[in-house]
């Protein structure tokens, strides 16, 4: 059972860098002039658009409503989330051989600020080019902004924007459950002793 315990937590650490190859969240437009759909793709490192050119094509619409343009390589957090990602592996690999609980639940405890930092965060830069226009753009609407929804669907003007979690958000995730089992097998151990 120890050794159980012991797998669960090198899984659950070396699976989050399985996020550099998929993106964490996305957001999808579709529009009756672009029935192919238009996205961005958010990764943990980058910003890049459902297939070549959206980035392109979404910075071009979005000037005409004074958004700001997206420059992926201005973007912080881009700069900063690769780091908070290999911390994390790297600390759940050094848990994995201390073996000690209370570390496990500092990782499950830290991982979940980080969490909920990583959505405040991601809430404010939609709050922020939604709402930040360009008093000069050719195209006004009173009263409207342009804020993608954090989570779900909403209509904007004519192009209705869908935000979800990507296959990298189902990889924390499954992170997270892996080091909740860890705990849960070393808890057994212990209660057999």
């Amino acid at each position: 059972m120890k050794n159980i315990s012991k797998f669960f937590m090198a899984f659950a650490s070396l699976i989050l860098l399985l996020v550099f190859l998929f993106p964490i969240w996305k957001i999808d437009l579709s529009a009756p002039q672009y029935p192919e759909g238009l996205g961005l793709r958010i990764w943990v490192n980058q910003i890049t658009g459902m297939k070549d050119g959206d980035l392109n094509l979404i910075n071009n619409l979005n000037h005409y409503i004074g958004m700001k343009t997206i420059q992926p390589e201005s973007i912080s957090e881009l700069k900063v989330m690769p780091f908070i990602i290999i911390f994390f592996s790297i600390f759940g690999l050094f848990i994995t051989f201390i073996n000690k609980q209370f570390m496990k639940y500092a990782w499950l405890i830290l991982f979940i600020v980080v969490l909920i930092v990583g959505l405040y965060d991601y809430y404010m830069w939609g709050y922020d080019y939604g709402h930040n226009l360009n008093p000069n753009a050719p195209i006004k609407v009173p009263g409207i902004t342009y804020q993608p929804p954090l989570l779900g669907s909403k209509q904007l003007l004519n192009m209705n924007a869908t935000s979800l979690p990507d296959i990298g958000s189902f990889i924390l995730g499954l992170s997270f459950l892996f080091v909740i089992l860890s705990i849960y097998f070393n808890k057994k151990v212990q209660n057999e002793k």
